[in-house]
């Protein structure tokens, strides 16, 4: 293809030039845990293949600590390219060989770009962009999993269920369609929210066992061509010995490289996630409303200045940040199932595409469940004296009379309650034969809640 002209410091080669040449689309490259993945499965495939015999020791050696230097992120800036490039990822793949290679010349004693280490040959032995791609998006994804995500959630859940805790004894009205309802707790209301983030890790744990399953070993389509025997099972092996995940080969390989239906799975996992995130903030942002004009239940943290032209104004904006986050992982999952969709006979040309937005999801997820739980839930204040006002008006109240009274004397109750502005219990008084002790009883919210009265 003629010459390239490479920088004198680069440790990658021709090919990685030449894709910075040919795709500059959005600026956007792969994330720090994508690169550390690509260390992680080179290092290992180093490994396996100098065990083997298939490269000289001295070669697997230096590959070996070439590549993990590579997953350490000592060398993040020698891998420029952009994310949207070729369907295969073969630039970023070709990219990670590259520099290994040079890098594993250096510590061999060699001059840069004088490398006797091979990046095809030596580094990519047993390997193609077409099952390593894949095989880094799992390992990746599978990484920040378990080191952000469900920490994260699993913090959420703490602080939901503290909080829920402390309000369990304080009472408020309850909506439904917006308006008011029968009455709640606030503890009731916030063990809702800590058993969505709960059934979210149980459902984020589900999905992660076909997501452990990579399609190293498969090659070019699937038949494994070019691989010593059982290559890709001691890779796996060796991926989880240094990942401390059970990675095993796939049992699947002319799907794992045709489709990435395990990452679909786990992004439609992520996009519930975030919608319960969004339910479970957009509720604090209505309680916070007002404070004077609104519902004003509750006090969020004050973060910051909330205008530049209205003095005094605070916003919510933990909880505005954490929905962004949440809608942003709603449209990646859009682009994970239709990329997936794109896998043409034994190839999907849509991997670096699925990588990013699921590795942003993860990543997104994760930061926005830290951000509602340490900047809003955990210091929220209940305005005890509006909530217990609200709930004396509350017309819902009459519900449960209408068992003893019947629906039509309830309904005119409230109904010249409300045109009086006056409470329940007085005008029930008036329009029943019930004694005072019957209507303390019957419209105690402590006691529609299912809680007992103090």
């Amino acid at each position: 293809m003629g010459e390239v002209r490479v920088p004198a410091d680069a440790l990658y080669g021709a090919q990685t030039q030449r894709a910075v040449e040919n795709f500059s689309v959005s600026g956007i490259r792969f994330p720090r845990v994508f690169i550390r993945a690509l260390g992680i499965v080179k290092a290992a495939a180093a490994e396996v293949n100098t065990r083997a015999g298939l490269i000289p020791p001295d070669i697997g050696s230096a590959v070996r600590e070439a590549a993990e230097e590579v997953s350490e992120g000592r060398w993040d800036d020698h891998f420029p390219l952009d994310v949207f490039q070729t369907g295969s990822g073969t630039s970023t793949h070709m990219n990670a060989n590259e520099v290994i290679a040079n890098r594993a010349g250096l510590i061999l004693g060699d001059a840069l770009g004088k490398s006797r280490v091979h990046p095809l040959d030596h580094v990519n032995r047993g390997q193609s962009s077409n099952d390593i791609i894949p095989t880094a998006i799992h390992i990746a994804a599978s990484l920040q999993t378990r080191d952000l995500l469900i920490p994260s959630l699993a913090d959420l859940r703490e602080v939901l269920a503290k909080r829920s805790v402390e309000l369990d004894s304080v009472v408020k009205t309850g909506r439904t369609h917006l308006m008011d309802a029968l009455p709640i707790t606030f503890g009731q209301e916030i063990s809702g929210w800590v058993y969505q983030v709960a059934q979210a890790v149980e459902r984020i744990d589900a999905s992660l066992p076909r997501l452990y399953k990579l399609a190293v070993g498969g090659t070019a389509v699937g038949t494994g061509v070019n691989t010593p025997a059982n290559f890709g099972r001691m890779v796996c092996e060796e991926v989880s010995v240094r990942t401390g995940i059970p990675f095993t080969e796939t049992d699947g390989h002319f799907a794992a490289q045709s489709a990435m239906d395990s990452a679909a799975e786990l992004s439609g996992q992520l996009k519930t996630t975030a919608s319960s995130i969004i339910k479970i903030a957009n509720d604090l942002r209505l309680m916070n409303s007002g404070p004077h004009g609104g519902i004003g239940e509750i006090s969020l943290p004050e973060l910051q200045p909330g205008s530049s032209i209205m003095p005094g104004k605070v916003n919510p904006v933990a909880c505005e940040a954490a929905i962004m986050a949440c809608v942003q992982v709603i449209a990646d999952d859009l682009a994970i199932i239709v990329g997936n969709s794109r896998g043409e006979f034994q190839l999907n040309v849509m991997l670096p595409l699925i990588c990013h937005n699921l590795l942003q999801s993860i990543t997104l997820l994760g930061n926005a469940a830290q951000l509602l739980g340490k900047k809003a839930l955990q210091g929220f204040e209940v305005n005890a004296e509006r909530v217990s006002r609200a709930l004396g008006k509350n017309p819902m109240l009459i519900t449960a009379l209408t068992p003893v009274v019947g629906y039509d004397k309830a309904a005119e109750i409230v109904k010249k309650a409300s045109a009086e502005a006056r409470p329940i219990r007085d005008v029930a008084a008036e329009l029943t034969s019930l004694s005072a002790g019957e209507l303390d009883r019957l419209l105690d919210p402590v006691r529609m809640t299912g809680q007992k009265s103090g």
